[in-house]
């Protein structure tokens, strides 16, 4: 009689450690693609909001007036308007303050701008290394599964007394389906891990040239 090898029943069929590795596997790719979506649209909402902040300050509005304004938001900064409110707010209150000489000021905004700027890098970076960690590791743990039911395929051998290939299909069949599993949980996690961490490094090269140049415009502002 044919053997029924679809896909539903060579999972269910599969013994214990297989199974579980293959649980482990869907859920790490579920929760993957989740952080992709969510990654995808937290660097779309950066980007748009990196653009809108440039073209308000590159206007050559008042600087007092654009820091009233987003203070005035109900909502907390982020990016870039993020680093400007936290360089710009420093540099007022010293100012205020006196006695102190301009490149004072400047370094002082600038560290301000600099912790800013790593507050946002940790959230731009945020579940990045899952992703990588799902890309490096899932096929090493769907290898795992493919070993372990194979090395149960041909243990069953020993109690069959002629060996034909019907007898193992089905078990080296059903592990294989851990190797795919992996590589269905690994290859979406690396590219989109490799997408997103060169995002990353575009933003914050942004994040870097908009601080350099806001500190030169204190400097000659002071």
């Amino acid at each position: 009689m044919a053997q029924d090898l679809s896909l539903l029943t060579l999972i269910t069929g599969a013994s214990l450690p297989v199974q579980a590795v293959m649980a482990i596997l869907l859920l790490g790719s579920l929760v993957s693609w989740w952080y992709i979506f969510l990654k995808l649209f937290t660097l779309n909402r950066a980007d748009r909001a990196a653009v809108d902040f440039e073209h308000t300050f590159w206007t050559g509005g008042d600087l007092t007036k654009l820091y009233d304004n987003i203070n005035a938001g109900r909502r907390t900064t982020q990016g870039m308007a993020s680093i400007f409110e936290a360089g710009f707010k420093e540099y007022a209150r010293l100012k205020k303050q006196g006695g102190m000489e301009v490149n004072g000021l400047t370094e002082s905004a600038r560290r301000a701008m600099r912790a800013a700027f790593n507050r946002e890098m940790d959230d731009l970076d945020a579940h990045l290394p899952f992703l990588a960690s799902v890309g490096s590791v899932s096929p090493y743990i769907g290898l795992f599964g493919t070993v372990w039911g194979i090395m149960n395929a041909f243990r069953g051998l020993a109690n069959v007394a002629q060996a034909t290939l019907a007898h193992v299909a089905p078990g080296i069949a059903e592990a294989l389906i851990a190797t795919a599993i992996g590589l269905f949980a690994a290859i979406p996690a690396v590219i989109a891990y490799n997408r997103f961490a060169s995002h990353v490094d575009r933003l914050a090269i942004r994040y870097e040239s908009f601080m350099e140049e806001f500190t030169n415009i204190l400097q000659r502002k002071g």
